[in-house]
């Protein structure tokens, strides 16, 4: 166990803390897109959907931090042969993806902590309400480290990556309806946004603070659909994911 917590905190070192210490202007990278969306749909909603909009940075900023393991993991891969020597060493995948989305979770810590302050402001959850947007928020942040750790063990350039990882956050966490209720999107196109999982995080999420009102088979149906994702994308990344070149 010891060891294991080892090759977590050494993945965790290589994946943030170095880049952190050298090059600050990454934390204000990972701020910019969740709250610049807030910002806007605050202003433009004139205050109406701050709450909507707090609650959708939540989840972008754990979404994009997933998905932003895709590109470190396969500039590690391809540019240092990272991967090559921790397949040849005693380091299992497990201790090696979780130490390197640990370090994701650090990048995004500020964005998190100006969220979670207003969050405490406007929002004002209670105990089991703050379980619940948790508990929503981590398998954002789940299944998008699964998304991001198959598509880096296939990925061959950097250059590569980066475009998948926009493309992918811009389809699941932008064009959905995460900073607004899905209400605010006219029919027949509502149907379409159902085909992103962020949607049912987000009437999961704005459920659980008063902003919308669901029925108990939606939110039930919504916490099923988002859990059957989750676990669909990790039994992808754990059959299809290359962690040895064939």
């Amino acid at each position: 166990m010891k060891a294991w917590g080892r090759e977590v905190l050494a993945s965790v070192l290589v994946n943030s803390i170095y880049e952190m210490e050298n090059y600050p202007v990454v934390l204000l990278n990972t701020m910019l897109a969740p709250l610049s969306f807030l910002i806007v749909i605050t202003f433009v909603s004139r205050g109406q959907l701050i709450g909507e909009a707090i609650e959708g940075g939540f989840i972008m900023s754990m979404f994009q931090s997933g998905m932003s393991l895709q590109a470190d993991l396969s500039h590690l891969k391809n540019d240092f042969k990272l991967q090559d020597m921790v397949v040849s060493s005693p380091t299992t995948p497990g201790a090696y993806v979780t130490g390197m989305a640990l370090g994701e979770i650090i990048y995004s810590l500020p964005a998190l902590a100006v969220l979670t302050i207003l969050a405490a402001i406007y929002i004002q959850p209670g105990v089991l309400e703050s379980f619940e947007l948790l508990g929503v928020f981590l398998l954002m942040f789940l299944g998008s480290v699964a998304i991001g750790f198959t598509l880096s063990t296939f990925s061959t350039d950097i250059v590569q990556s980066f475009a998948f990882s926009r493309l992918i956050s811009t389809v699941f966490a932008t064009l959905p309806p995460v900073y607004y209720p899905i209400t605010y999107i006219p029919m027949p196109f509502r149907y379409a946004a159902y085909l992103s999982p962020t949607t049912y995080a987000a009437e999961i999420a704005q459920n659980a603070t008063g902003l919308v009102q669901l029925s108990v088979t939606d939110i039930f149906s919504a916490w099923a659909i988002l859990i059957a994702v989750s676990l669909f994308v990790f039994f992808i990344a754990v059959k299809k994911a290359r962690w040895r070149d064939p």
